[in-house]
């Protein structure tokens, strides 16, 4: 289903569901406000959430996340999660450009790739022994 979904149906159900978990109501004005879009652009997208099983909303009602939509949603924010991790802590990126970098690149990341580099940090951050590896200390220098 996440194959199906644009990039910027993921960006309003990666919202939703940050929405959800922050506050416990998704209203249509504060997902706008945070995708900087207006309530028409809003209530477009969730119309195409809601015809896809992802969200539940009606007319002036708040929104309602699905099972189904939130395991998309939470699939999206690791890796969002797992590529600022990467951009910041192994390559150094400034906060502002990995996030803004991140953004882009969690639309694109197959499930191989997410796989790989999760593993790839993991690796990094237990190194040999519970020691950083020493060529990533001099990458970091370099």
């Amino acid at each position: 289903m996440e194959k199906e979904l644009s990039s910027t149906m993921e960006d309003y159900l990666e919202t939703i569901a940050a929405l959800k978990k922050q506050n416990n109501i998704v209203r249509v004005r504060d997902i706008g406000r945070l995708l900087n879009v207006k309530s028409s652009s809003v209530n477009s997208a969730l119309k195409t959430l809601s015809k896809k099983g992802l969200i539940k909303h009606e007319r002036y009602e708040y929104v309602e996340i699905t099972v189904d939509g939130e395991k998309i949603a939470c699939n999206i924010q690791s890796k969002h999660d797992l590529l600022l991790k990467f951009l910041t802590e192994i390559l150094n990126i400034s906060d502002d450009e990995a996030l803004q970098d991140a953004c882009r690149m969690e639309h694109a990341m197959s499930p191989k790739t997410f796989d790989r580099l999760t593993k790839f940090i993991q690796f990094l951050e237990t190194g040999i022994d519970g020691e950083k590896l020493q060529w990533l200390k001099s990458f970091k220098h370099y």
